[in-house]
């Protein structure tokens, strides 16, 4: 979505189109609302961010766009194989889904249809006597669905969890992407520092760039942890982790755990931990952690995060430390 983002009192055949796509997932709104962006239209677009794990501000910009554009594919809507740019969409996270339920490694459920998948599907289709061609089309969702009966988890998640037991539990000598959002740079500055001291090759992003740009710029950067600071759209601290549907990632959750116990320590303040599907979280080829101490217009809190970025830079780096070098805890 290049246009500008659609938002209330706009109206005119864009905000038309997203309330058919909408109505196709339910939501419903008044007659008098058709082609404007009211307030049911408003209520229909937060239900639909919150449904989906992003950020939820009313506003339809373009990841919550393109994520509802997605969310209009089912698994047998079209054919899916590897290609460039790589396909995306609920479609696609289906696909992964019912794979890693059988016992065929298709990565992350992300609904992106990278290498991964690729190679899980084509195993699934000379495992079943399907021809192995690497395109999902009716044969190969007749049989899914067929062998569906038999799944059991998600071997993904079982390979996730086994990662994490085994380790490395260290930052030595591991590479961390640190982005920072403008305004919190004198913060990434003390965790970058504490974390170079704790042997990470650390990278500090300031750049400011878009969620896609850096989940770009990180996995070229082949990093094995990616950490953003950036202001919240809630009162409170908040972290967040990779989680689509049944999915989650495992380090991911323990990183933002650490993280947002060590700094509701250090602020004083509530928040929680979460699992989203931001669009840094979801392409990011790595465990990623979006910590968010404090709320995008909340001036004081601001402030404080500048004038003690000492003492919370150090809880930051606390917390990933924690998350990292003893990951052990309750999985639930």
């Amino acid at each position: 979505m290049n246009a500008p983002a659609l938002r209330v009192g706009l109206a005119g055949e864009a905000v038309r189109d997203l309330q058919q796509r909408l109505g196709a997932l339910g939501y419903d709104f008044p007659p008098h609302e058709a082609g404007r962006f009211g307030p049911a239209t408003e209520r229909a677009v937060r239900a639909f961010q919150q449904t989906r794990g992003l950020r939820v501000d009313g506003v339809c910009g373009r990841e919550t766009w393109n994520t509802l554009v997605e969310s209009g594919f089912a698994l047998g809507d079209r054919l899916l194989y590897l290609c460039q740019p790589m396909l995306r969409g609920d479609d696609v996270a289906e696909l992964q889904r019912r794979l890693n339920a059988l016992g065929f490694d298709a990565g992350r459920e992300d609904g992106i249809l990278g290498r991964e998948t690729a190679a899980a599907l084509a195993e699934f289709q000379r495992n079943a006597g399907l021809t192995t061609d690497g395109i999902c089309g009716p044969a190969t969702v007749a049989g899914l669905t067929r062998l569906g009966a038999l799944a059991a988890g998600s071997v993904a998640t079982v390979r996730e969890r086994e990662a994490l037991r085994r380790g490395p539990h260290t930052l030595h000598g591991r590479r961390v992407f640190l982005a920072a959002a403008p305004g919190l740079e004198a913060l990434a500055d003390v965790v970058g520092r504490g974390l170079l001291d704790a042997g990470a090759d650390t990278i500090v992003d300031r750049s400011g760039d878009d969620d896609s740009s850096l989940a770009e710029t990180a996995n070229r950067y082949q990093a094995a942890l990616f950490v953003a600071l950036r202001p919240g759209d809630s009162h409170g601290c908040h972290c967040s982790y990779f989680e689509s549907g049944r999915f989650r990632s495992e380090t991911g959750y323990r990183v933002a755990r650490s993280l947002y116990e060590e700094l509701s320590r250090a602020l004083g303040c509530g928040g929680g931990v979460c699992g989203r599907a931001y669009a840094v979280l979801r392409e990011t080829r790595m465990a990623a952690v979006i910590c968010e101490p404090v709320q995008l217009d909340d001036v004081v809190g601001m402030r404080r995060l500048v004038v003690s970025a000492g003492a919370i830079g150090r809880a930051v780096v606390r917390g990933v430390r924690r998350g990292v070098e003893h990951p052990a805890g309750d999985a639930s």
